[in-house]
């Protein structure tokens, strides 16, 4: 679950800023530890993360090839890393190989990372294994109506039978435009699914010129002209888009751009089940 914490306007995922804190705890006790031995750990401190990122980024990457292959940004959606592709254990699994060479190796710095991963595991899982021993059940579809372009009513609650995704956007907001067209091709290769592009703020003018431009499904684009929804489930941050599976529970949630990759990966959570 993409949890954030909001300062002003800036806006961090709860699980980067899990993660930093591991990193640096992490760093500390090996540098503490190679001091000792009156070395450093010179390049291997930046190296051994390094590789770590590049193994987590890779092994999405190649798990989701088929999204990023069929983009139309190609390498640069590989490279593009906003759009929260990762795969942590491949990362991880990376690291310590590269720890355990250098230790095996006699390196003055194998073991000193290796304690260093250590920490860092032993923070990161144990943040994972409280948030989820204190998680709230579920969110349920919220208890919102809004007019479509179409000029029909959606009540969100009606659609608990069927797996939603609700894209919250403006048209003033470059990464909702940049992915308007992955989530227009999700939705067509995935017809199971409803997909719903609620406006916040604007006025249905601006709304009705941005959807004809863009190819937008009339019976679609709704109009939250207060942005009622947004306030209701505590999301400022556009673009967020929200995962509902066929019980109207909030299986996943994105603050931010995705990918065609990225999407894949959220969409299997609420994907229904083949026959």
């Amino acid at each position: 679950m993409d949890q954030t914490l909001q300062l002003g306007p800036l806006v961090l995922p709860v699980s980067w800023l899990v993660l930093f804190i591991a990193w640096q705890a992490g760093s500390f006790v090996a540098e503490r530890r190679v001091r000792r031995l009156g070395q450093t750990l010179g390049l291997h401190g930046w190296l051994l993360p390094l590789a770590g990122w590049a193994a987590a980024r890779a092994g999405f990457v190649a798990a989701h090839w088929d999204g990023y292959a069929g983009s139309a940004s190609g390498l640069l959606g590989i490279l593009d890393i906003r759009d929260g592709g990762w795969y942590p254990w491949t990362g991880l699994l990376v690291a310590v190989v590269y720890g355990l060479v250098l230790a095996w190796r006699g390196q003055p710095a194998g073991r000193p990372l290796l304690w260093g991963l250590g920490l860092f595991c032993a923070l990161w899982l144990g943040a994972h294994a409280v948030a989820r021993a204190f998680a709230a059940p579920p969110a349920q579809l919220p208890q919102f109506s809004a007019v479509a372009l179409d000029a029909r009513s959606v009540d969100l609650p009606a659609l608990t039978g069927t797996p939603v995704v609700i894209n919250l956007w403006a048209s003033w907001c470059p990464p909702c435009r940049r992915e308007m067209p992955v989530l227009l091709q999700a939705q067509r290769d995935n017809p199971a699914i409803r997909f719903l592009w609620i406006n916040q703020g604007e006025s249905p003018e601006v709304v009705q010129r941005f959807s004809a431009q863009h190819g937008l499904p009339a019976d679609a684009v709704l109009l939250d002209i207060q942005g009622r929804l947004g306030q209701m489930l505590g999301r400022s941050s556009l673009p967020t888009t929200l995962f509902y599976n066929a019980q109207g529970q909030l299986a996943d949630l994105r603050t931010g751009e995705v990918s065609a990759g990225s999407l894949g990966q959220h969409l299997q959570r609420i994907a229904p089940a083949a026959p």
